[in-house]
Protein backbone atom coordinates (compact mmCIF):
# COMPACT_ATOMS: atom_id res chain seq x y z
CA UNK A 1 0.00 0.00 0.00
CA UNK A 2 1.46 3.33 -1.09
CA UNK A 3 1.44 6.03 1.55
CA UNK A 4 0.51 9.55 0.55
CA UNK A 5 3.39 11.99 1.00
CA UNK A 6 2.48 14.79 3.39
CA UNK A 7 4.78 17.80 3.39
CA UNK A 8 5.51 19.68 6.63
CA UNK A 9 3.76 23.00 7.15
CA UNK A 10 6.91 25.09 6.75
CA UNK A 11 7.59 23.54 3.33
CA UNK A 12 4.03 24.26 2.23
CA UNK A 13 4.36 27.85 3.45
CA UNK A 14 7.71 28.26 1.70
CA UNK A 15 6.29 26.87 -1.55
CA UNK A 16 3.30 29.22 -1.33
CA UNK A 17 5.52 32.26 -0.74
CA UNK A 18 7.83 31.31 -3.62
CA UNK A 19 4.85 30.89 -5.97
CA UNK A 20 3.44 34.30 -4.94
CA UNK A 21 6.83 35.98 -5.46
CA UNK A 22 7.26 34.35 -8.88
CA UNK A 23 3.74 35.32 -9.97
CA UNK A 24 4.27 38.91 -8.82
CA UNK A 25 7.59 39.11 -10.67
CA UNK A 26 6.04 37.66 -13.83
CA UNK A 27 3.16 40.15 -13.58
CA UNK A 28 5.61 43.02 -13.16
CA UNK A 29 7.94 42.22 -16.06
CA UNK A 30 5.13 40.89 -18.27
CA UNK A 31 2.89 43.96 -18.00
CA UNK A 32 3.27 44.99 -21.70
CA UNK A 33 1.86 41.62 -22.74
CA UNK A 34 -0.47 40.63 -19.89
CA UNK A 35 -2.19 44.01 -19.40
CA UNK A 36 -3.71 44.35 -22.90
CA UNK A 37 -4.39 40.59 -22.94
CA UNK A 38 -6.50 40.78 -19.77
CA UNK A 39 -8.36 43.85 -21.05
CA UNK A 40 -8.97 41.98 -24.31
CA UNK A 41 -10.35 39.03 -22.33
CA UNK A 42 -12.90 41.31 -20.66
CA UNK A 43 -13.84 43.11 -23.88
CA UNK A 44 -14.11 39.89 -25.90
CA UNK A 45 -16.45 38.46 -23.28
CA UNK A 46 -18.80 41.42 -23.81
CA UNK A 47 -18.54 41.18 -27.60
CA UNK A 48 -19.03 37.40 -27.71
CA UNK A 49 -22.89 37.50 -27.78
CA UNK A 50 -23.11 39.94 -30.74
CA UNK A 51 -20.38 38.01 -32.57
CA UNK A 52 -22.31 34.75 -32.10
CA UNK A 53 -25.53 36.46 -33.22
CA UNK A 54 -23.90 37.68 -36.44
CA UNK A 55 -22.46 34.24 -37.13
CA UNK A 56 -25.50 32.09 -36.29
CA UNK A 57 -28.42 34.30 -37.29
CA UNK A 58 -27.00 36.39 -40.15
CA UNK A 59 -24.47 33.80 -41.41
CA UNK A 60 -21.51 36.18 -41.21
CA UNK A 61 -18.03 34.66 -41.51
CA UNK A 62 -16.28 34.54 -38.18
CA UNK A 63 -13.66 37.11 -39.18
CA UNK A 64 -16.33 39.56 -40.38
CA UNK A 65 -18.47 39.07 -37.26
CA UNK A 66 -15.43 39.80 -35.06
CA UNK A 67 -14.62 42.97 -37.01
CA UNK A 68 -18.22 44.23 -36.90
CA UNK A 69 -18.45 43.57 -33.14
CA UNK A 70 -15.24 45.51 -32.51
CA UNK A 71 -16.48 48.38 -34.71
CA UNK A 72 -19.67 48.56 -32.65
CA UNK A 73 -17.54 48.72 -29.50
CA UNK A 74 -15.43 51.52 -30.99
CA UNK A 75 -18.58 53.41 -31.99
CA UNK A 76 -19.91 53.31 -28.42
CA UNK A 77 -16.53 54.52 -27.07
CA UNK A 78 -16.48 57.33 -29.66
CA UNK A 79 -19.97 58.48 -28.65
CA UNK A 80 -18.91 58.56 -25.01
CA UNK A 81 -15.82 60.63 -25.76
CA UNK A 82 -17.85 62.96 -28.00
CA UNK A 83 -20.27 63.73 -25.14
CA UNK A 84 -17.41 64.30 -22.70
CA UNK A 85 -15.49 66.40 -25.23
CA UNK A 86 -18.45 68.70 -25.91
CA UNK A 87 -18.87 69.28 -22.18
CA UNK A 88 -15.15 69.95 -21.72
CA UNK A 89 -15.18 72.54 -24.52
CA UNK A 90 -17.96 74.36 -22.69
CA UNK A 91 -16.02 74.10 -19.45
CA UNK A 92 -13.07 75.92 -21.02
CA UNK A 93 -15.31 78.98 -21.44
CA UNK A 94 -15.67 79.20 -17.65
CA UNK A 95 -11.95 78.90 -17.00
CA UNK A 96 -11.36 82.66 -16.40
CA UNK A 97 -14.20 82.70 -13.87
CA UNK A 98 -12.67 79.65 -12.19
CA UNK A 99 -9.31 81.40 -11.91
CA UNK A 100 -10.92 84.50 -10.43
CA UNK A 101 -12.89 82.48 -7.90
CA UNK A 102 -9.76 80.55 -6.98
CA UNK A 103 -7.83 83.79 -6.43
CA UNK A 104 -10.60 85.15 -4.22
CA UNK A 105 -10.59 81.93 -2.19
CA UNK A 106 -6.82 82.12 -1.78
CA UNK A 107 -7.09 85.70 -0.53
CA UNK A 108 -9.71 84.67 2.02
CA UNK A 109 -7.48 81.78 3.10
CA UNK A 110 -4.51 84.14 3.48
CA UNK A 111 -6.58 86.44 5.68
CA UNK A 112 -7.63 83.51 7.84
CA UNK A 113 -4.00 82.30 8.19
CA UNK A 114 -2.87 85.80 9.15
CA UNK A 115 -5.61 86.15 11.74
CA UNK A 116 -5.16 82.64 13.12
CA UNK A 117 -1.39 82.09 13.07
CA UNK A 118 0.03 85.60 12.61
CA UNK A 119 1.85 84.81 9.34
CA UNK A 120 1.91 87.96 7.20
CA UNK A 121 1.09 88.16 3.48
CA UNK A 122 4.74 88.62 2.43
CA UNK A 123 5.87 85.52 4.31
CA UNK A 124 3.07 83.44 2.78
CA UNK A 125 3.95 84.71 -0.71
CA UNK A 126 7.64 83.86 -0.15
CA UNK A 127 6.67 80.31 0.88
CA UNK A 128 4.57 79.94 -2.26
CA UNK A 129 7.34 81.34 -4.49
CA UNK A 130 9.83 78.89 -3.02
CA UNK A 131 7.44 75.99 -3.57
CA UNK A 132 6.84 77.08 -7.17
CA UNK A 133 10.59 77.37 -7.81
CA UNK A 134 11.19 73.87 -6.43
CA UNK A 135 8.42 72.44 -8.58
CA UNK A 136 9.67 74.03 -11.82
CA UNK A 137 12.60 71.66 -11.97
CA UNK A 138 10.23 68.70 -12.01
CA UNK A 139 7.98 70.30 -14.63
CA UNK A 140 9.99 69.10 -17.62
CA UNK A 141 10.17 65.55 -16.35
CA UNK A 142 6.43 65.56 -15.60
CA UNK A 143 5.75 66.76 -19.17
CA UNK A 144 7.86 63.93 -20.56
CA UNK A 145 6.10 61.39 -18.34
CA UNK A 146 2.74 62.69 -19.53
CA UNK A 147 3.70 62.27 -23.19
CA UNK A 148 4.97 58.75 -22.51
CA UNK A 149 1.76 57.96 -20.61
CA UNK A 150 -0.41 59.10 -23.53
CA UNK A 151 1.62 57.07 -26.03
CA UNK A 152 1.50 53.97 -23.81
CA UNK A 153 -2.27 54.36 -23.42
CA UNK A 154 -2.70 54.51 -27.20
CA UNK A 155 -0.54 51.40 -27.62
CA UNK A 156 -2.51 49.64 -24.88
CA UNK A 157 -5.77 50.44 -26.66
CA UNK A 158 -4.46 49.25 -30.04
CA UNK A 159 -3.08 45.97 -28.70
CA UNK A 160 -6.27 45.40 -26.71
CA UNK A 161 -8.31 45.62 -29.91
CA UNK A 162 -5.92 43.26 -31.71
CA UNK A 163 -6.00 40.71 -28.90
CA UNK A 164 -9.79 41.04 -28.73
CA UNK A 165 -10.11 40.15 -32.40
CA UNK A 166 -7.88 37.08 -32.09
CA UNK A 167 -9.56 35.89 -28.89
CA UNK A 168 -12.94 36.07 -30.62
CA UNK A 169 -11.66 34.44 -33.78
CA UNK A 170 -9.75 31.58 -32.09
CA UNK A 171 -12.13 31.06 -29.15
CA UNK A 172 -12.96 27.45 -30.12
CA UNK A 173 -9.31 26.64 -30.74
CA UNK A 174 -8.28 28.08 -27.34
CA UNK A 175 -11.02 26.23 -25.41
CA UNK A 176 -10.07 22.94 -27.11
CA UNK A 177 -6.43 23.52 -26.14
CA UNK A 178 -7.29 23.91 -22.46
CA UNK A 179 -9.41 20.76 -22.53
CA UNK A 180 -6.65 18.72 -24.18
CA UNK A 181 -4.01 20.15 -21.86
CA UNK A 182 -5.18 18.04 -18.90
CA UNK A 183 -5.77 14.35 -18.31
CA UNK A 184 -9.00 12.72 -19.40
CA UNK A 185 -10.17 12.38 -15.78
CA UNK A 186 -9.88 16.13 -15.22
CA UNK A 187 -11.76 17.21 -18.36
CA UNK A 188 -15.15 17.71 -16.61
CA UNK A 189 -13.51 19.99 -14.04
CA UNK A 190 -11.64 21.91 -16.76
CA UNK A 191 -14.83 22.39 -18.78
CA UNK A 192 -16.68 23.56 -15.66
CA UNK A 193 -13.91 26.05 -14.82
CA UNK A 194 -13.84 27.32 -18.40
CA UNK A 195 -17.62 27.82 -18.50
CA UNK A 196 -17.72 29.42 -15.05
CA UNK A 197 -14.89 31.84 -15.89
CA UNK A 198 -16.67 32.88 -19.07
CA UNK A 199 -19.96 33.26 -17.18
CA UNK A 200 -18.47 35.24 -14.30
CA UNK A 201 -16.46 37.60 -16.51
CA UNK A 202 -19.47 38.26 -18.75
CA UNK A 203 -21.73 38.87 -15.77
CA UNK A 204 -19.14 41.12 -14.15
CA UNK A 205 -18.62 43.27 -17.25
CA UNK A 206 -22.32 43.55 -18.07
CA UNK A 207 -22.98 44.34 -14.43
CA UNK A 208 -20.39 47.11 -14.52
CA UNK A 209 -22.02 48.54 -17.64
CA UNK A 210 -25.44 48.54 -15.99
CA UNK A 211 -23.92 50.03 -12.85
CA UNK A 212 -22.35 52.87 -14.84
CA UNK A 213 -25.71 53.61 -16.49
CA UNK A 214 -27.67 53.56 -13.22
CA UNK A 215 -25.14 55.59 -11.21
CA UNK A 216 -24.75 58.11 -14.03
CA UNK A 217 -28.54 58.41 -14.29
CA UNK A 218 -28.94 59.02 -10.55
CA UNK A 219 -26.07 61.51 -10.57
CA UNK A 220 -27.52 63.37 -13.56
CA UNK A 221 -30.93 63.59 -11.89
CA UNK A 222 -29.37 64.83 -8.64
CA UNK A 223 -27.06 67.36 -10.30
CA UNK A 224 -29.89 68.68 -12.50
CA UNK A 225 -32.12 69.04 -9.45
CA UNK A 226 -29.39 70.94 -7.61
CA UNK A 227 -28.95 73.17 -10.66
CA UNK A 228 -25.21 72.89 -11.32
CA UNK A 229 -23.60 73.29 -14.72
CA UNK A 230 -22.17 70.41 -16.77
CA UNK A 231 -24.50 67.90 -15.14
CA UNK A 232 -24.07 65.39 -17.99
CA UNK A 233 -20.26 65.43 -17.85
CA UNK A 234 -20.10 65.22 -14.06
CA UNK A 235 -22.68 62.42 -14.03
CA UNK A 236 -20.64 60.40 -16.54
CA UNK A 237 -17.47 61.01 -14.53
CA UNK A 238 -19.23 59.82 -11.38
CA UNK A 239 -20.53 56.68 -13.09
CA UNK A 240 -17.26 55.76 -14.84
CA UNK A 241 -14.99 56.46 -11.86
CA UNK A 242 -17.31 54.47 -9.62
CA UNK A 243 -16.24 51.17 -11.22
CA UNK A 244 -12.97 51.42 -9.24
CA UNK A 245 -14.03 50.37 -5.72
CA UNK A 246 -13.49 52.76 -2.81
CA UNK A 247 -11.06 55.09 -4.62
CA UNK A 248 -13.17 55.90 -7.69
CA UNK A 249 -16.07 57.46 -5.82
CA UNK A 250 -13.69 59.65 -3.76
CA UNK A 251 -11.86 60.86 -6.90
CA UNK A 252 -15.09 61.65 -8.74
CA UNK A 253 -16.45 63.47 -5.67
CA UNK A 254 -13.31 65.64 -5.45
CA UNK A 255 -13.39 66.49 -9.15
CA UNK A 256 -17.12 67.21 -9.10
CA UNK A 257 -16.81 69.46 -6.05
CA UNK A 258 -13.96 71.42 -7.65
CA UNK A 259 -15.88 72.03 -10.88
CA UNK A 260 -19.04 72.91 -8.91
CA UNK A 261 -17.04 75.31 -6.74
CA UNK A 262 -15.63 76.99 -9.85
CA UNK A 263 -18.97 77.41 -11.60
CA UNK A 264 -21.45 77.75 -8.73
CA UNK A 265 -21.79 78.66 -5.06
CA UNK A 266 -20.55 76.98 -1.89
CA UNK A 267 -24.03 75.77 -0.93
CA UNK A 268 -24.21 73.82 -4.19
CA UNK A 269 -20.95 72.08 -3.24
CA UNK A 270 -22.55 70.95 0.02
CA UNK A 271 -25.60 69.62 -1.83
CA UNK A 272 -23.30 67.80 -4.29
CA UNK A 273 -21.45 66.10 -1.41
CA UNK A 274 -24.76 64.97 0.12
CA UNK A 275 -25.97 63.69 -3.27
CA UNK A 276 -22.76 61.72 -3.86
CA UNK A 277 -22.98 60.14 -0.40
CA UNK A 278 -26.60 59.10 -1.01
CA UNK A 279 -25.74 57.73 -4.48
CA UNK A 280 -22.81 55.78 -3.04
CA UNK A 281 -25.02 54.28 -0.31
CA UNK A 282 -27.63 53.22 -2.85
CA UNK A 283 -24.96 51.79 -5.14
CA UNK A 284 -23.08 49.86 -2.45
CA UNK A 285 -26.20 48.45 -0.76
CA UNK A 286 -28.55 47.79 -3.68
CA UNK A 287 -27.00 48.18 -7.15
CA UNK A 288 -23.62 46.55 -6.52
CA UNK A 289 -24.90 43.40 -4.74
CA UNK A 290 -27.86 42.85 -7.11
CA UNK A 291 -26.39 43.88 -10.47
CA UNK A 292 -22.62 43.45 -10.29
CA UNK A 293 -22.55 40.77 -7.61
CA UNK A 294 -22.13 37.21 -8.90
CA UNK A 295 -22.00 33.69 -7.59
CA UNK A 296 -18.34 34.28 -6.78
CA UNK A 297 -18.32 36.59 -3.79
CA UNK A 298 -15.01 38.24 -2.81
CA UNK A 299 -14.74 39.60 0.70
CA UNK A 300 -13.92 43.27 1.19
CA UNK A 301 -10.48 42.68 2.73
CA UNK A 302 -9.25 40.65 -0.25
CA UNK A 303 -10.80 43.19 -2.66
CA UNK A 304 -8.96 46.04 -0.93
CA UNK A 305 -5.67 44.11 -0.92
CA UNK A 306 -6.20 43.34 -4.60
CA UNK A 307 -6.67 47.03 -5.36
CA UNK A 308 -3.49 47.98 -3.50
CA UNK A 309 -1.38 45.22 -5.11
CA UNK A 310 -2.87 45.95 -8.54
CA UNK A 311 -2.00 49.64 -8.20
CA UNK A 312 1.55 48.82 -7.11
CA UNK A 313 2.07 46.49 -10.07
CA UNK A 314 0.16 48.13 -12.95
CA UNK A 315 -1.24 51.43 -11.67
CA UNK A 316 -4.86 52.33 -12.45
CA UNK A 317 -5.17 49.43 -14.91
CA UNK A 318 -4.18 47.03 -12.16
CA UNK A 319 -6.83 48.45 -9.85
CA UNK A 320 -9.52 47.87 -12.47
CA UNK A 321 -8.31 44.37 -13.38
CA UNK A 322 -7.74 43.16 -9.82
CA UNK A 323 -11.38 42.27 -9.04
CA UNK A 324 -12.10 40.08 -12.13
CA UNK A 325 -8.68 38.41 -11.81
CA UNK A 326 -9.36 37.52 -8.17
CA UNK A 327 -12.80 36.22 -9.18
CA UNK A 328 -11.21 33.96 -11.82
CA UNK A 329 -8.62 32.73 -9.32
CA UNK A 330 -11.38 31.92 -6.83
CA UNK A 331 -13.26 29.88 -9.44
CA UNK A 332 -10.16 27.75 -9.97
CA UNK A 333 -9.48 27.41 -6.24
CA UNK A 334 -13.06 26.35 -5.47
CA UNK A 335 -12.89 23.50 -8.02
CA UNK A 336 -9.46 22.12 -7.17
CA UNK A 337 -9.58 20.06 -4.00
CA UNK A 338 -6.08 20.95 -2.82
CA UNK A 339 -6.82 24.68 -3.19
CA UNK A 340 -10.28 24.81 -1.59
CA UNK A 341 -8.96 26.46 1.57
CA UNK A 342 -7.54 29.38 -0.48
CA UNK A 343 -10.88 29.77 -2.24
CA UNK A 344 -12.51 29.95 1.19
CA UNK A 345 -10.06 32.70 2.18
CA UNK A 346 -10.94 34.79 -0.88
CA UNK A 347 -14.71 34.41 -0.47
CA UNK A 348 -17.31 35.87 1.83
CA UNK A 349 -18.15 34.37 5.20
CA UNK A 350 -20.42 31.37 5.07
CA UNK A 351 -23.71 31.07 6.89
CA UNK A 352 -23.60 31.57 10.64
CA UNK A 353 -22.53 28.29 12.27
CA UNK A 354 -24.98 26.46 14.48
CA UNK A 355 -24.86 27.22 18.17
CA UNK A 356 -23.49 24.41 20.35
CA UNK A 357 -26.92 23.47 21.73
CA UNK A 358 -28.54 23.31 18.28
CA UNK A 359 -25.57 21.36 16.97
CA UNK A 360 -25.87 18.77 19.76
CA UNK A 361 -29.58 18.36 19.07
CA UNK A 362 -28.95 17.91 15.36
CA UNK A 363 -26.25 15.28 15.98
CA UNK A 364 -28.46 13.44 18.47
CA UNK A 365 -31.33 13.29 15.99
CA UNK A 366 -28.99 12.02 13.30
CA UNK A 367 -27.64 9.25 15.52
CA UNK A 368 -30.97 8.19 17.03
CA UNK A 369 -32.84 8.80 13.78
CA UNK A 370 -35.41 10.94 15.57
CA UNK A 371 -37.49 12.89 13.00
CA UNK A 372 -37.62 16.64 13.29
CA UNK A 373 -40.81 18.69 13.66
CA UNK A 374 -40.92 19.36 9.93
CA UNK A 375 -40.60 15.64 9.17
CA UNK A 376 -43.42 14.83 11.62
CA UNK A 377 -45.70 17.37 9.94
CA UNK A 378 -44.94 15.80 6.56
Amino acid sequence: MVRKLVLPFYLKLLSTLLILICLGYIALIGQPVLEPLLFALLVSTILLPPAKFLENRLNFPRSLSCIVSILLFLLSVAILFFVLGSQLSRLSEDWPAFQQQLQDSIKELQKWITAKYGIKYKEQVSYLDKAMTDSLGAGTSMLGQTILSISSTVLLFVFTLLYTFFLLYYRTHISTFFVRLFHENHKPVVLEIFEQVQFIVKKYMLGLLIQIILVSGMAFAAYSLIGIKYAIMLALITGIFNIIPYIGIASSALLTCLITFATSSGSHVLFVIIAIIVIHLIDSNFIMPKVVGSKVQINSLIALLGLVIGELLWGISGMFLSIPVIAIIKIVFDRVKELNVWGYLLGEEEEEPLKPRKLRIKLARARMRIPSEKDERR
